[in-house]
């Protein structure tokens, strides 16, 4: 269980790099965020609207827990991600160093949540995580389309992924099976494999959360976000627009 005497607390940081912040936030057990500027993160985030009353994006694309310093004196994750390198595919739950992460191109918005957890429950986590690097449990992009119909069906949120598969994962999924292992709901009423990295952000469960993010990086993904809505409303005028006979 979570010890008392921990509020939510959020921390913005904006002067360190990617690399700085990770090293100074991560820590066995915690929870890591990330986003990113590319169209498959901008998918994300715009699917993610459907959790927001006023229809916001989702600031989130993934999420993954941190595993600790190891003999090589590399501070490690696991995730469950899709990883294409020359000659070689990482489908599925992995470790990775979090060097990964100081790409500040790849990654330009961090984020480190810290649940004040015990050590037998961060080493129950980290423990839960490598058997499904053992087991080479798979990342699921079939249940990202099963979650992408909850979205849009809050009333399937509750149940199975209507595309689940056995042994697979994505992301936030993953973060959230290893967390229901300990007793720890993230997303109340909302069923593992339909889980999203937007949904482990606003986990009502108190902690501590450090958020890397640079200002003007805040701005240009508004700046975006309003020219796509206006590109999209001039397209609709124009459709609706009476042709001349």
């Amino acid at each position: 269980m979570q010890p008392d005497g921990l509020s939510t607390q959020t921390f913005v940081i904006t002067d360190l790099s990617n690399q700085q912040f990770l090293e100074r936030y991560a820590a066995a057990g915690r929870i890591g965020h990330s986003g990113g500027p590319t169209l498959v993160d901008k998918a994300i985030y715009r699917a993610e609207r459907h959790l927001d009353g006023g229809k916001k994006w989702g600031s989130w694309s993934h999420a993954f827990l941190f595993q600790g310093t190891r003999q090589d004196g590399h501070h490690w994750l696991i995730e469950s991600d899709l990883q294409i390198h020359h000659k070689h595919i990482q489908l599925g739950v992995q470790e990775n160093r979090i060097a990964k992460y100081f790409n500040e191109e790849m990654y330009d918005t961090l984020a480190v949540l810290d649940f004040g957890l015990a050590e037998l429950q961060i080493s129950n986590l980290v423990s839960c995580g490598l058997e499904l690097v053992a087991n080479r449990a798979r990342y699921s992009l079939r249940e990202l389309f099963g979650t992408l119909i909850a979205l849009k069906h809050p009333e399937l949120r509750g149940r199975d992924n209507v595309l689940a598969r056995d042994q697979s994962m994505y992301c936030s999924a993953f973060v959230q099976h290893l967390f229901q292992k300990q007793g720890l709901e993230l997303a109340q009423g909302v069923h593992g494999k339909n889980t999203t990295p937007e949904d482990i952000w606003r986990t009502t469960i108190p902690h501590v959360r450090y958020i890397l993010r640079r200002p003007e990086e805040a701005n240009k993904l508004e700046d975006l976000r309003k020219r796509l809505r206006r590109r999209v409303r001039a397209r609709i005028r124009q459709i609706k627009r009476p042709t001349n006979s």
